[in-house]
């Protein structure tokens, strides 16, 4: 099973829910979880150290010399039963741009990479997580097209919707991201995307300080686990 978290906006808090569903399936899984880092924020809300090893960008840098079993080298340990496949910078150079640069690229300019990343993860033994980003592009969005369920996360929100009514794509599910206040509601937001709300998550203050102690992990908020349980 392959879970694509993917938002039309940044900010829609898709990295902590991704990163959450990560958790809960490595837990009800017999053969664990795999968290799938194509944002490049996962260490950080996993409350992990950056990997300082090679990561995605380097594997899609390597091209087709690297061995399909590659993939799995990558990978550190996340958390109890979850394994974390990270974004890395390595061979491809200094900063962000070279990361963007390698993950953004289309299936050609990566030499089918992404299409050959898209199908290990969707025919891996393990429940799959990816965290695809927002206006998801290149590798990303090969991976979300190739996903068992492509989940939007966004909130109720008016320009959040009319961004996401124009993608290049259409999710399986939403998980909705509650907040108090707004005039939109979970009707409302099945009505224009026309696919069913499968989560809705509120805006609570205990993921956030979770978030910020690194304990999203160890320690994940009831509000998230119960609203999530039943999302992929």
């Amino acid at each position: 099973m392959l879970v694509a978290c993917w938002s039309a906006k940044g900010g829609s808090g898709t990295t902590v829910v991704a990163a959450s569903l990560a958790v809960l399936l490595a837990r009800s899984s017999e053969t664990g979880a795999l968290f799938v880092d194509l944002a490049g924020d996962a260490p950080a809300v996993l409350g992990l150290p950056e990997p300082s090893g090679a990561g995605l960008a380097d594997w899609f840098a390597a091209g087709s010399e690297v061995p399909v079993d590659g993939l799995r080298r990558l990978e550190v340990p996340a958390a109890e039963r979850l394994r974390l496949l990270p974004r890395g910078v390595g061979a491809l150079g200094d900063g962000e741009a070279a990361v963007v640069g390698a993950l953004s690229c289309g299936p050609a300019a990566a030499g089918d990479r992404a299409e050959v990343l898209a199908a290990l993860l969707a025919t891996d033994g393990r429940a799959v997580v990816a965290d695809c980003g927002s206006g998801p592009v290149g590798a990303a969005l090969t991976v979300v097209a190739a996903a068992t369920h492509s989940l939007l996360v966004t909130r109720p929100c008016y320009l959040s919707l009319r961004r996401a009514v124009a993608a290049p794509l259409r999710p399986s599910g939403v998980v909705l991201v509650r907040e108090p206040g707004r005039a939109l509601g979970r009707a409302d937001v099945e009505e224009v995307l026309g696919v069913p709300v499968r989560a809705e998550v509120l805006v609570d203050p205990a993921v956030a300080r979770a978030v910020d102690a690194g304990l999203l992990a160890s320690r994940l908020p009831r509000t998230l686990e119960r609203s999530l349980r039943h999302a992929a």
